[in-house]
């Protein structure tokens, strides 16, 4: 079978199914579990020019894993390149799919019920010091005190040579414009 024949036997299994997601041509995403459960993953199987007579390439390096163990990932990513070994030759994506779905508690073992956050490194926290140093407050001028800052320093550094209240609204055309309330009545 060729690989369009694969995908369109592929999309029509999962056909209203919410878990599976269909990314590329090549590139199929299933999630296993339910949201919001520790213990709920997605796994990513992407197809070579050579599928089925080669693996598929196993990736669960998605935003949505990020809750996972790294030792749950690679237990998961090795339990599904062994049973793609034993299915070399065939269409193996759904296989590998019902597989994780069955096997699901097996493969969550080693996953803890409660969420882990990796500790920051300590680039990470040198990075974030700076970035909560580069967002401090500016402080807010008064009219009356930006007057004196400009009367002190001129326009050198502030406006480059143009002169104070070269962008004010001429007030007088404006009103005469939009007229006043009582003309209106």
């Amino acid at each position: 079978m060729t690989l369009k024949i694969k995908r369109e036997v592929l999309l029509s299994i999962y056909e209203g199914d919410d878990d599976f997601f269909d990314i590329t041509p090549t590139q199929y995403q299933y999630k296993i579990g339910e949201d919001g459960d520790n213990k709920s993953a997605i796994i990513e199987v992407s197809w070579g020019e050579n599928y089925p007579e080669e693996l598929p390439t196993i990736h669960l390096d998605v935003f949505y894993n990020k809750h996972l163990l790294q030792e749950v990932k690679d237990a998961i990513k090795s339990a599904l390149t062994t049973e793609a070994e034993n299915l070399l030759g065939c269409g193996s994506t759904y296989t590998l799919f019902e597989y994780a779905k069955e096997n699901k508690e097996d493969l969550m073992q080693l996953q803890t019920d409660k969420v882990v956050i990796e500790e920051a490194k300590p680039e990470q926290a040198i990075a974030t010091e700076t970035v909560k140093a580069g967002k401090q407050k500016k402080e807010q001028l008064s009219k009356n005190q930006k007057r004196r800052l400009y009367d002190k320093f001129g326009t050198q550094g502030m406006m480059e040579g143009k002169q104070r209240g070269w962008n004010w609204v001429d007030l007088i055309r404006h009103l005469s414009q939009t007229g006043s309330k009582l003309d209106g009545q």
